[in-house]
C-alpha cells in the first residue's frame, strides 16, 4: 500500500547513470490500478490543502528548483538522490486557486507546444527521407537518368549502370581491423584531454565527434598504435545502429578506433573516401548488415561480415562527380532541417522559461 500510485501523485527519477536524468518529474493524471512505484523512482504525495500535484510537477520542471536536486545528487558510477535531499527542496507556495490556475495554464501551453514540435518533427522526418532517397539513387544509379542498366551482382541492389563494376569491401580495403578487445582497453585507461577514442556513439552523420572522458594518455595510445586512425579511414559502428559509419578527416588523424568500432583503410585507386562513405551509408548496406550480423541479445559485426559487402563501383572521376552532387544536394536539404530543429529548440527554451516564470 505504501508504494501504490494514486491520481495526483508526482513521481521523479532519483537514480541514474546520467546526471541530466536525475529529478525528471511526471504527474499521475488518472486512477492507476494496482501500480506500484518502482526502483530508481521516488513518489511525492502532495499534502491536501497545501499543494496541488499539477503545480508540484511544474515546480520540479523549473530549472531553478530542479537545480537544487541536481546539486544534491551524489555518486561515482551512478547519480542518486537521498530521501532527505528530496525533502529539503524549497518550493514557492501560492494560494491553492493560483496553483490550479498556473497548472491549467501550463498544461494548455504544453499541449500547443507538443503539437507544434510533432509537426516540426514530421517535417524533419520527411526531409530526411527525401535526402536519403536522393542520395541512394545518386550513389547506386549515377547522375544520368537515362543510363543503361545491368544486373548488379550486388545482394542488396538489383541493377547498376552498365559501365560500373562491383567489388567487395575486402577487395577494396588495404586493411580491416576491429577496435581493441576489452582486455586491451579498460575503463580506468580513459583520461580527459588525451587521444580521443572513437566508439559507436561518437559516429554521427558521417563525422567523428569526440566526447570528454573517452580519451587515453600517450602511453596507452602508443600501446594501441595498431588501432590508430589515418586520413580517409572509414570507421564502422560494430554494434547498435548498424550501418553507421564516419570518415577520418585531417583533424582526426591519430585518434584511436574504439572497442565497439571497426576500421576500414581503403586501398589506393578503388574508391574515393567521400563516395565510399556515401555508399556504405545507404539503407541497402544497413539492411544487409542487419541480416548478416551475429549475436543473440545485440547485433554485432566483425571484419568477415563487413568484408563480404559487395559495392557498386563507378570510375574514380564519376565517384567525384557523384560526391560533389550529393554535397550540394545535402546542403539544400540540410538548411531547412536545421531551421526546423532550431524552431524546436527555441520553443523548448521558451517553455522552460515560461514554467520558471
Amino acid at each position: 500500500v505504501r508504494f501504490r500510485i494514486q491520481k495526483g501523485d508526482v513521481i521523479i527519477t532519483n537514480d541514474s547513470e546520467t546526471w541530466g536524468d536525475i529529478a525528471v518529474p511526471a504527474l499521475v493524471r488518472c486512477e492507476a490500478l494496482d501500480l506500484l512505484c518502482g526502483y530508481h523512482l521516488a513518489m511525492l504525495l502532495p499534502t491536501p490543502g497545501i499543494i496541488d500535484g499539477g503545480f508540484l510537477m511544474r515546480c520540479l520542471q523549473s530549472g531553478e528548483i530542479a537545480d537544487q536536486l541536481h546539486v544534491a545528487a551524489n555518486g561515482v558510477t551512478r547519480f542518486g538522490l537521498s530521501q532527505q535531499a528530496i525533502k529539503d527542496i524549497v518550493l514557492p507556495i501560492p494560494p491553492l486557486p493560483e496553483q490550479h490556475a498556473i497548472a491549467r495554464f501550463l498544461d494548455h501551453h504544453d499541449r500547443l507546444t507538443r503539437r507544434y514540435i510533432r509537426a516540426q518533427r514530421r517535417l524533419i522526418a520527411l526531409l530526411e527521407e527525401q535526402k536519403r532517397a536522393l542520395i541512394q539513387r545518386a550513389v547506386t544509379r549515377g547522375l544520368d537518368p537515362n543510363v543503361r542498366l545491368k544486373p548488379s551482382g550486388v545482394e542488396w541492389l538489383q541493377t547498376i549502370p552498365a559501365s560500373w563494376s562491383e567489388i567487395t569491401v575486402r577487395q577494396a580495403a588495404e586493411s580491416l581491423q576491429t577496435g581493441p578487445f576489452g582486455s586491451q582497453l579498460h575503463a580506468e585507461d580513459y583520461t580527459p584531454g588525451g587521444t580521443p577514442v572513437v566508439n559507436p556513439s561518437h559516429i554521427r552523420d558521417g563525422h567523428l565527434e569526440p566526447e570528454t572522458g573517452f580519451a587515453v594518455d600517450n602511453e596507452v595510445s602508443a600501446r594501441l598504435s595498431q588501432h590508430r586512425l589515418e586520413l580517409g579511414d572509414i570507421v564502422f559502428a560494430r554494434r547498435g545502429e548498424l550501418g553507421r559509419c564516419g570518415i577520418v578527416r585531417k583533424e582526426e588523424v591519430g585518434w584511436l578506433c574504439g572497442t565497439g568500432s571497426l576500421r576500414m583503410r581503403p586501398a589506393q585507386g578503388a574508391f574515393t573516401p567521400e563516395y565510399l562513405l556515401l555508399v556504405l551509408s545507404t539503407k541497402g548496406v544497413a539492411e544487409y548488415l542487419a541480416l548478416h550480423s551475429v549475436g543473440a541479445t545485440m547485433a554485432n559485426l566483425n571484419t568477415s561480415i563487413v568484408g563480404r559487402i559487395r559495392l557498386p563501383r563507378p570510375s574514380i572521376e564519376e565517384q567525384r562527380r557523384i560526391a560533389r552532387h550529393v554535397a550540394e544536394l545535402s546542403e539544400q536539404l540540410t538548411n531547412p532541417i536545421r531551421k526546423a530543429q532550431s524552431q524546436i529548440d527555441l520553443v523548448r527554451e521558451y517553455r522552460t522559461r515560461l514554467i520558471a516564470d
